[in-house]
């Protein structure tokens, strides 16, 4: 059966049938009647099934293409894109989860070492330490409804080496900074940048090989400016975008 079969637009309420049509496609996709890669019936066609004009589907499809949710194909049609999630960490210090329990997503998270190493000069300078002084050094892969994520080197001085005793699988970096007044950030500053997946982060996070990724870069510190943490973070580029607010 057509996933629009049985599915009308009310025409004697207030709400804009393109809204109305717009709102119908999202329900599809948010409930799975509609999948990524799903291909969609033409403006003409959606038209004649609501009985509505070619003016009004258009600008239903075009705000879903412009807001990501549909992607166009020339000479092909329109489909519905891959889920991503909202990441707004450049918004707050410590990750959203009621932002991402709002998208419907279960997160889970793996580590692939935990240890103490040799800062580098890189490391060194971020944390304010000599090259060669000893860090904890925390290597994470998230996973969004089991598929990897996000790729996560974290560095930290070794005030925090209970983090060696503690089950980081189960607990959120920031809710272990946060267990001690001293460790407790306070402030972070970050960075963005586009870059293309090495072989072993691409096989880590399941994409092709210098498939576009995001990668952040984040020093976070303490209320009395101390840096606690230093990190590198690869996020999927085809999965993931990045909210910022701006307020006048």
């Amino acid at each position: 059966m057509h996933p629009f079969t049985n599915v009308t637009i009310d025409k004697n309420v207030p709400v804009p049938m393109y809204y109305q049509l717009k709102k119908i496609i999202q329900d599809m996709i948010k409930d799975g009647r509609l999948k990524a890669g799903d291909m969609l019936p033409t403006e003409m066609e959606l038209s004649e099934m609501f009985s509505i004009s070619r003016t009004t589907t258009r600008q239903a499809m075009m705000e879903l293409v412009m807001e990501g949710t549909l992607y166009r194909v020339k000479s092909k049609g329109t489909f519905v894109s891959e889920n991503k999630v909202v990441q707004d960490f450049t918004n707050v210090i410590r990750a959203s989860h009621n932002l991402l329990r709002a998208q419907n997503v279960k997160t889970t998270t793996k580590v692939l070492s935990l240890s103490v190493v040799k800062a580098d000069e890189r490391v060194a300078e971020m944390l304010r330490l000599n090259p060669g002084e000893d860090v904890i050094h925390l290597k994470r892969l998230r996973f969004i409804n089991n598929e990897p994520n996000v790729l996560a080197d974290a560095y930290l001085p070794m005030v925090c080496k209970d983090m060696l005793e503690t089950d980081m699988n189960e607990t959120g970096l920031y809710q272990f900074l946060d267990m001690r007044e001293e460790t407790t950030p306070a402030y972070a500053v970050r960075e963005l940048q586009a870059v293309a997946a090495d072989e072993k982060e691409a096989e880590l996070l399941n994409i092709r090989r210098e498939a576009p990724v995001q990668s952040t870069t984040s020093v976070t510190y303490t209320k009395d400016d101390r840096p606690i943490e230093y990190s590198v973070s690869k996020f999927r580029g085809d999965t993931n975008v990045f909210r910022c607010e701006v307020r006048i």
